[in-house]
């Protein structure tokens, strides 16, 4: 059995009931009886009328109490463990002190500090020591010279 939606009250029309309004753009409508269509034709909004079902919808009338009461569910934290630190030692940094914890910040910073010096101290080492081989330059070598072929031949005369 095929049944239809009012168009203005959103009930059920059955077969054999109602009546069909059709649009100068060809839209259909459908009406259960002369009195919503009526309402439809005088352009009242169906929003507004406490009988329509987009009424009861928007006012939440006749929702039973367990459907309208919903219940929320509460986000549970959990913790997990990092790629670089277990859990274990992440719940003992959260509990440290926050003056061991500035401590040990600026004593991870030092060693950084002393790392990153040592690391340039050692490539400004070795450039010197590249440096005596090849003059100024530093022996710089063409992409051919480095397979092997003969260096070019300056020019004596201009």
């Amino acid at each position: 059995m095929r049944t239809y939606e009012d168009t203005f009250s959103g009930q059920k029309i059955y077969p054999g009931k109602g009546k069909l309004y059709v649009r100068g753009d060809s839209k259909i409508f459908r009406f259960q009886n002369g009195k919503s269509e009526s309402l439809f034709l005088q352009r009242k909004n169906p929003r507004r009328i406490a009988w329509t079902v987009l009424y009861r919808r928007q006012h939440k009338k006749g929702i039973s109490e367990e459907v309208a009461k919903k219940r929320s569910r509460r986000t549970v934290k959990s913790q997990r463990a990092i790629v670089g630190a277990s859990l274990d030692v992440i719940k003992e940094r959260r509990t440290m002190r926050p003056e061991a914890r500035s401590a040990a910040r600026q004593q991870a910073i030092k060693e950084s500090k002393e790392k990153k010096a040592a690391a340039a101290a050692a490539k400004k080492a070795d450039k010197a020591k590249n440096a005596g081989k090849g003059g100024a330059r530093g022996a710089v070598v063409s992409k051919a010279g480095a397979k092997g072929s003969a260096p070019k031949v300056k020019a004596t005369t201009r």
